[in-house]
């Protein structure tokens, strides 16, 4: 990346995380060049590009202005507070079931899609990859390391992890059909139906409908919308239930969007030591930060195979290809040996499709357009909360990711509020498929993952307008 390109990260980092504000003038080119260090130039390309995002405008003799930014709306809604850490018996699939089919037409404005719009991708890019490796490839490839996945494949994957420093080799990856097949077969390899398994407090939905299908009884651990998981919240649970697995999502949690630091990762890592608890890291997000680079996973402080990482190139490359991928440490043969008496194999041409595309070196560049669409629309999606949601209503501000968990005012069910923007040919994600328990009934998950519009603009007025609208029925 180039040095223009991080002074820009940087102080789109500041205007996402509320230090710079609505209204503040930059510093002029001549104080961030001595300040930074950097020539005037490079000032200069920054402002230009952070100007081309729509975050900053040019005033005449006056200098640049943040044009975006929150001023009114509250961020970080408050964590989840369970009294007891009660073991539970998972019943949600009907109600995901239910929500997830309201919103699967095109003529639906996606807000509670769980994936970024596919014209973010490079689609052309991939096909054309596509169609000239499998002209090409080896016939034998269709057989080959069918389990563990194709070989340049993973080699690529293997470079993507020695860049954070970690020391994974072919041998320890096997790639899946999707993050999400890696996490069931690590929820397989470790635990029996009526085991225990530690989650999150709101989690993804998938994680409750895997555990739910397993027969598996899940123990919810409080999460901060910042900080991620209470540690010792959760070393409480482990006492008192003895769990089989914990299952955690710690780069830019869906729903939350919080992000653990290197230092709670570690101390994560050494309680699931401490314990000898298999940590399934459900990895997703990571290749979509805001800051200056990517966050390392728990994985890298893990020196005793306990960490099972899982990742996939569905949220930032090519969602349709379906292909993912676990290091799973201790449990790599039982993964293995489990994925080869299910599906056998992820589709072998979509693996050397995506292989051959990351041999040829556009991801970074890709993954460097991705992530700043997606900061500016972060911005301009809180902007219109604030313009269009009563008081009382709070959000997130991740650092990365494409979710906003939102808190509505207390009077507000999300369900219901569910229903009627589906009337109105929204969606949205209601807060109880979140929970075992059926939890955060006035919160909503909100997908700012889709290219920003007067379409998108008018679907988040009328929400507004729903959410005043049941504040009002509710109090006469």
């Amino acid at each position: 990346m180039k040095l223009y390109e991080l002074l820009a990260n940087s102080i789109a980092q500041s205007i996402q995380e509320g230090v710079l504000c609505r209204g503040d003038k930059l510093p002029s080119v001549r104080q961030a060049s001595a300040s930074r260090n950097v020539s005037a130039a490079t000032v200069l390309e920054a402002y230009y590009l952070l100007e081309a995002r729509g975050l900053i405008t040019a005033r005449d003799r006056s200098g640049y202005f943040v044009t975006s930014g929150t001023m009114n709306i509250p961020s970080s809604p408050a964590p989840a507070i369970l009294n007891q850490l009660e073991s539970t018996q998972v019943d949600v699939s009907e109600l995901v079931f239910e929500v997830l089919e309201s919103i699967r037409l095109k003529t639906v404005i996606p807000l509670g899609s769980a994936f970024p719009s596919p014209l973010l991708f490079p689609r052309a890019s991939l096909a054309k990859t596509m169609a000239s490796s499998v002209q090409v490839m080896d016939p034998w490839a269709s057989v080959d390391n069918l389990s563990a996945g194709d070989i340049n494949l993973r080699r690529q994957i293997a470079l993507r992890y020695m860049i954070d420093g970690l020391h994974v080799t072919t041998d320890d990856i096997v790639v899946t059909n999707g993050a999400l097949e890696a996490l069931n077969l690590c929820l397989m390899a470790v635990t029996r139906p009526g085991d225990t398994v530690l989650i999150e407090s709101p989690t993804f939905y998938a994680a409750l409908q895997s555990i739910e299908r397993i027969g598996l009884r899940a123990v919810a651990i409080p999460s901060h919308p910042k900080d991620g998981i209470d540690l010792a919240a959760m070393e409480r649970a482990i006492q008192q239930h003895q769990p089989k697995a914990c299952w955690l999502m710690t780069n830019f949690q869906n729903p939350l969007g919080s992000l653990l630091s290197d230092e709670k990762k570690q101390s994560l890592v050494a309680l699931i030591t401490q314990y000898q608890i298999p940590l399934i890291e459900d990895d997703v997000y990571s290749e979509l930060y805001f800051g200056e680079k990517r966050p390392i996973p728990a994985k890298a402080f893990d020196t005793e195979g306990l960490v099972m990482h899982c990742s996939s190139f569905s949220k930032c490359l090519a969602p349709g290809y379906r292909v993912g991928w676990v290091v799973p440490g201790r449990y790599t043969k039982a993964v293995a040996r489990l994925k080869l008496t299910t599906t056998i194999s992820a589709s072998v041409p979509a693996q050397v499709a995506i292989a051959k595309y990351l041999q040829k070196g556009g991801y970074d560049k890709h993954l460097r357009n991705l992530r700043h669409t997606l900061l500016v629309n972060q911005i301009k999606f809180v902007e219109a909360i604030e313009r269009y949601f009563p008081e009382g209503t709070c959000l997130t501000l991740p650092q990365g990711g494409y979710f906003l968990w939102v808190k509505l005012p207390d009077e507000i069910n999300a369900l219901e509020l569910h229903k009627l923007a589906l009337n109105n040919g929204i969606s949205i994600a209601p807060g109880p498929i979140f929970s075992a328990q059926k939890h955060f009934t006035d919160y909503i998950r909100l997908n700012y993952g889709h290219i920003w519009d007067a379409r998108i603009e008018a679907a988040l007025s009328t929400l507004g307008t729903l959410v005043f609208g049941l504040m009002s029925s509710s109090s006469s």
